[in-house]
C-alpha cells in the first residue's frame, strides 16, 4: 500500500478543517438570516416591526455562492501555506539524514528557526556529529588492535624462532651425553655447559612472559619527583659502571615534577640505562642530565647506522652483526621500551652523536 506523503496529509486535513467551519458557518446564515425581523422607523416615530423572510432568503441565496468561493479559494491558499511552512522544513530534515545514513561527512541540517523544528534539527546535527566522533574513536582503536594483534603474532614467532636454537643445542648436547658420542662421555665438561644452556632458557623465557604482560596491565598516572626516581634507577648502573671502568655522571635539577605511571616509566629508563652500560667500553663516559622537560641519556660507543637503529626496536633484534647472546643481549631490551614508552603516549628519539661518538636516548616528558 502506497503511503501518503506528509504535505498531501497536512494540506487534505488543513483543507478539512477550514471547510468544515465555511460550511457550518454558511449554513447558520442561510438558516438564521430569514427569521430574523427588521425594525423601520417611520417619520412619525412610530416603529413596524416587519418579516421580510422572502426578501432576506433570496438575499441570501445570491451572496450565498460568491461567499462560499471566496471563502473555497482562501481556505485553498491557507492551507497551501500552511502544508508548506511545515512540510519544507521536515522534507530538509529527511534529505539531511538520507546522506547521514551514507555517512556523509558534509551532511547538515540547515534548519535556522527557534521552534520545535529547528531544536530537532540541531539535536539530529549533534547527533550525527557524535555518531562521527565515535565510528572515527572505533576505528583508531580497530587499527591499534589490529597492530597490537600483529605484533603479538611477530613477538611470539620470533620468541619461538629465538628459542629453537638453544633447545636444539641442549637437546643435542644431552642426547650425545646419553649415547656418549665421542668427547660427550665427559660428563664433568658438558653437564655444566647443559646447566649454562637451561639457565639461558629460563632467562630468556622469564623475559618473554614479561614481555607479553606489557599491555596487559595498565597503571594510573600520577604526580612524581622524576630527579627522585632517577637517582634511585641510575645508583645500580653507577655500580656497574665503576666495576667496569666507566664514567658515569648524573646531573639532575633539585625537583622536577611529572605526571607519569611509575612503574612502567621505571622499566624502560632502567632498560635504557641497561643498554647504555652494557654497550660502553672501559673508560668511556655514560651521562645522564635533564634538557629542558627532556630527558637525555647519552654514552660513548661506535654509532649505530639509521638502517640499524630501525630494527632495533624489533623483538629478538641484535645490532652486532655475530648476533651472539653473550655480546648482543636478548634483542629485548629497546623492544621494551619502545612497547612502554608508546603505551603511555611519551614521544622518543634514539640518534648517533658526533662528538664525542655515540649514541643520544631522549624522552621527551
Amino acid at each position: 500500500m502506497k503511503r501518503l506523503k506528509l504535505f498531501p496529509k497536512i494540506f487534505l486535513y488543513t483543507m478539512s478543517i477550514m471547510l468544515f467551519v465555511v460550511v457550518v458557518t454558511h449554513g447558520l446564515i442561510y438558516l438564521l438570516a430569514p427569521q430574523m425581523q427588521l425594525a423601520l422607523s417611520t417619520q412619525d416615530d412610530v416603529v413596524v416591526s416587519i418579516r421580510q423572510e422572502q426578501f432576506v432568503t433570496e438575499a441570501v441565496e445570491k451572496a450565498l455562492p460568491i461567499s462560499l468561493i471566496c471563502s473555497l479559494l482562501i481556505s485553498v491558499v491557507c492551507s497551501l501555506l500552511f502544508s508548506k511552512a511545515i512540510a519544507d522544513p521536515i522534507k530538509k530534515i529527511s534529505a539531511s539524514t538520507e546522506q547521514m545514513m551514507k555517512l556523509d561527512h558534509g551532511a547538515n541540517c540547515f534548519i535556522h528557526t527557534k521552534d520545535e523544528i529547528g531544536t530537532l534539527a540541531q539535536n539530529v546535527n549533534d547527533l550525527y556529529s557524535n555518531l562521527l566522533s565515535t565510528i572515527e574513536h572505533l576505528e583508531r582503536e580497530k587499527d591499534a588492535v589490529r597492530d597490537m594483534e600483529r605484533a603479538k603474532v611477530d613477538f611470539l614467532r620470533a620468541a619461538s624462532h629465538e628459542l629453537k636454537t638453544p633447545v636444539t643445542a641442549l637437546n643435542a648436547t644431552l642426547e650425545n651425553m646419553i649415547l656418549g658420542v665421542g668427547k660427550y662421555q665427559d660428563y664433568a665438561t658438558y653437564l655444566p655447559e647443559c646447566k649454562e644452556m637451561v639457565e639461558q632458557l629460563s632467562g630468556m623465557i622469564h623475559e618473554i612472559l614479561e614481555t607479553s604482560k606489557l599491555n596487559l596491565a595498565t597503571e594510573p598516572p600520577k604526580q612524581i619527583d622524576v630527579s627522585e626516581l632517577l637517582a634511585e634507577l641510575c645508583e645500580p648502573y653507577q655500580l656497574i659502571a665503576a666495576a667496569h671502568q666507566i664514567t658515569f655522571s648524573l646531573d639532575l635539577p633539585e625537583q622536577f615534577s611529572a605526571v607519569l605511571p611509575v612503574g612502567p616509566f621505571s622499566k624502560a629508563v632502567s632498560n635504557i640505562l641497561a643498554n647504555a652500560v652494557a654497550y660502553t667500553e672501559a673508560g668511556k663516559n655514560v651521562s645522564v642530565y635533564m634538557e629542558g622537560r627532556s630527558l637525555v641519556v647519552e654514552n660513548e660507543c661506535k654509532p649505530i647506522l639509521d638502517d640499524e637503529i630501525r630494527r632495533l626496536f624489533e623483538p629478538f633484534y641484535r645490532p652486532d652483526f655475530s648476533r651472539s647472546r653473550e655480546s648482543g643481549g636478548n634483542g629485548l631490551g629497546l623492544y621494551i621500551v619502545d612497547t612502554l614508552l608508546t603505551s603511555m603516549d611519551i614521544p622518543y628519539s634514539f640518534k648517533p652523536m658526533k662528538s664525542p661518538t655515540g649514541m643520544c636516548f631522549t624522552i621527551h616528558l
